[in-house]
């Protein structure tokens, strides 16, 4: 007994088919995973940027830069009588 033609082709066509939708399912699974993945990598470099704001605006208090000036470099505010205005 022989099968026609049509059923063959359409046995073919529902196998490749199915591997289309297998194939689909797997990039859709993989991209998610990847999707995933950078999102907890975007969250991670939220909090490292708000740390980073936060250290940043220590270090730059004007008390913070005022001290360092004072003991690092041996700065000291002048007197009034020694203040020049220049005017050009």
């Amino acid at each position: 007994m022989q099968i026609p033609v049509g059923i063959t082709l359409l046995g073919v066509a529902v196998m490749i088919s199915a591997l289309a939708v297998v194939y689909s399912r797997h990039e859709s699974r993989k991209l998610f995973v990847e999707l995933q993945s950078l999102q907890e990598q975007r969250d991670e470099m939220n909090v490292d940027w708000g740390r980073l704001q936060l250290e940043q605006s220590t270090w730059t208090t004007h008390g913070r830069v005022a001290d360092t000036a004072r003991e690092r470099l041996n700065m000291v505010v002048p007197e009034t009588k020694s203040i020049r205005i220049l005017k050009y």
